[in-house]
């Protein structure tokens, strides 16, 4: 592994010791969520795309607030349903602004980006379910969007990796699922089990953006019973089967703690016969993907958001 995290990523995180603001575990999540307003929670300002918007869509037994992202061209569209991270506990719509027009713009694809319910409020499963029905939607409404049902991808980034293959999962083994093309997964949490051995999570335990006492703040918000831990729909790495689930792009960083979560999920899809591309970037931290807008904008997070978009366009269209 690289020494140290590249010279942005490393200015970005002295920049933020200097701001010397509490951490997530020391707050409440109401005041977890102010902080980050101006901070992460900000969208993009940035070329315009073919059309954007925001709406609601049926969710199980409540209304999902998404915002539809459509790149210029003739349609129809691949489609990309998207969703965010921070834990199962932070994260809005705009947070992930950036990333989305990115993506429907480089990928030439639609993307519906999700607002799930958030923890403690809407402890598990409740996101993993909003998740699901967003994608059910999105497949059996493709045509509203301009978009191609059979060229769907779900995505996310650290929590909302975890949805992404959750509901790759749930695609895969419940009747009458949507065909899902594709899963984007950008250093996704994958184990919410107890005991584990993951190195990743003792080596980068502090001092590179997430830290070990905010991922068990989250947890704690997020899973409210033992019982979940095994639960494949939480911690998709413990399902029994990894086969006949949809190719797959992995982005994994050396100065994360869920580096070797994601490791493991690629050498499990491999082993089980699923094409994976794994980006792994061995100097960069969790994170960095959402690192492109002012007030921290630094190349390594272009770089990464760039070759994800990419990747996603090259698979979605080459699957036409």
């Amino acid at each position: 592994m690289a020494d140290e995290p590249r010279a942005d990523v490393q200015g970005v995180l002295e920049a933020i010791e200097a701001m010397d603001a509490p951490a997530y575990h020391e707050l409440s999540p109401p005041e977890a969520r102010e902080m980050r307003r101006g901070l992460l929670d900000v969208p993009a300002e940035s070329e315009a795309l073919g059309r954007e918007y925001d709406r609601t869509i049926p969710g199980p037994g409540h209304e999902l607030p998404v915002r539809v992202y459509e790149p210029d061209g003739d349609g129809p569209h691949p489609v990309v349903v998207y969703f965010h991270g921070g834990g199962f506990v932070l994260g809005t719509l705009d947070s992930r602004d950036p990333i989305c027009r990115t993506v429907a713009r480089e990928a030439e694809a639609v993307v519906v980006s999700v607002a799930y319910r958030l923890a403690p409020e809407h402890p598990f499963p409740a996101a993993v379910e909003d998740a699901y029905a967003a994608t059910q939607w999105v497949a059996e409404h493709a045509g509203e969007l301009g978009a191609d049902p059979d060229r769907l991808a779900v995505a996310g980034d650290s929590a909302g990796g975890n949805l992404a293959a959750a509901v790759a999962l749930a695609a895969r083994d419940r009747s009458g699922g949507p065909d899902v093309a594709h899963q984007g997964l950008v250093y996704p949490v994958l184990d919410h089990r107890e005991h584990t051995d993951h190195a990743s999570h003792e080596e980068n335990a502090e001092g590179y953006f997430l830290e070990d006492a905010g991922m068990t703040w989250f947890d704690g918000h997020y899973v409210d019973s033992w019982v979940h831990r095994q639960n494949p729909a939480l911690s998709p790495l413990a399902a029994a089967s990894h086969a006949d689930l949809p190719p797959a792009s992995v982005v994994t960083c050396g100065f994360d703690p869920l580096r070797d979560e994601g490791i493991a999920y690629v050498d499990a899809l491999e082993a089980a016969g699923v094409d994976v591309q794994h980006r792994h970037y061995d100097d960069l931290v969790h994170g960095v993907m959402s690192m492109v807008v002012d007030p921290l904008d630094i190349p390594s997070g272009h770089e990464v958001l760039d070759a994800f978009a990419s990747d996603l366009g090259a698979a979605l269209h080459e699957s036409s």
